[in-house]
């Protein structure tokens, strides 16, 4: 067995709230956009059966690996496929899995991968500064950090990390390049700003951003999002699970502009742009954790769920 095998399981966010989202229904069929470990995947398909199917994307292929063992017993109902979900609607022609009756998007990482050093997403321990979600990605956040103009990198870092001492940091970086391991950067950053405060680590905000950078993560998001309508059957769902503030807004700002008719300026005096709602927003509020879930799983306390229904 790989060692990847042997890892704890993810504990997926925002469960039953994004099952009963989803109005997961026997017979019918779904996308898990951010497989992962199979958590959300293996809860959908618990309440589709029998004869509802599942398909699973991801990015990162030993996540499909993890998945296909923890969904072992339901292999007739799903197919898994490793690739990402910038490429929805073309994933689901290819796999004869159109139309849909729900989407589910679990964005940002999981435990499982924070947890392997050697994919440099954590400074909990040393690794490489990779940050990939697949190693057919070209760039990685060594790149990034050793090769980008000092003001390009303290505005990527403001701008993804929302870090308002971007520039310190971004100065640091510039004068202890090479730097090639996750614990090296950590303790550059951590030199620039000052050591912890709270609950959170000085280089938190700057990993993120560089993880958002290399996985393109914003440009997926937005790419993909704009192909759900055109998968969605009539009265299908699209649930979004974000955790960061600027992927909340992308998530927002599109469910609210497909939920409106016409989007021409407010003083043009006749509607010009001919733009049809295709969705209805379920929940106008956002659906965060309980205290309860917070608790048990800290990695929750960020996480923002939205619910649109195709019209």
């Amino acid at each position: 067995m790989s060692p990847t095998m042997t890892m704890p399981i993810h504990k997926p966010v925002l469960l039953s709230e994004a099952i009963e989202a989803l109005q997961a229904q026997p017979g019918k069929r779904y996308v898990d956009c951010t497989l992962g470990s199979g958590g959300h995947a293996a809860a959908i398909l618990a309440q589709i059966l029998p004869g509802g199917q599942l398909l699973g994307i991801d990015a990162d292929p030993k996540a499909i690996e993890l998945a296909e063992n923890r969904l072992a017993k339901y292999t007739e109902s799903t197919i898994l496929i490793n690739a990402n979900f910038a490429n929805l609607e073309t994933i689901c022609r290819e796999s004869n899995f159109l139309p849909v009756d729900g989407i589910l998007f679990d964005l940002g990482i999981s435990s499982t991968q924070l947890e392997v050093s050697e994919r440099g997403f954590s400074f909990q321990n040393n690794g490489p500064l990779d940050m990939r979600f697949s190693p057919a990605q070209e760039f990685t956040a060594a790149d990034i950090i050793n090769t980008m103009r000092e003001d390009k990198l303290s505005q990527t870092i403001k701008d993804y990390g929302e870090e308002r001492h971007s520039k310190r940091i971004a100065r640091h970086i510039i004068k202890s390049r090479p730097i090639n391991s996750t614990l090296q950067l950590a303790a550059v950053v951590e030199k620039a700003i000052g050591s912890r405060r709270g609950k959170i680590h000085p280089a938190t905000k700057t990993f993120m951003a560089l993880r958002i950078v290399v996985n393109r993560e914003l440009e997926n998001l937005a790419a993909a999002l704009k192909q759900t309508t055109a998968c969605l059957k009539n009265q299908g769902r699209l649930v979004v699970i974000s955790y960061h503030s600027i992927e909340d807004r992308i998530v927002k700002q599109f469910m609210q502009r497909e939920s409106k008719g016409c989007l021409c300026p407010p003083n043009t005096p006749a509607c010009r742009c001919g733009h049809v709602p295709s969705l209805k927003l379920i929940s106008k509020k956002v659906i965060t954790p309980s205290l309860t879930e917070i608790k048990s799983n800290p990695r929750s306390r960020s996480a923002k769920l939205r619910v649109a229904e195709r019209i």
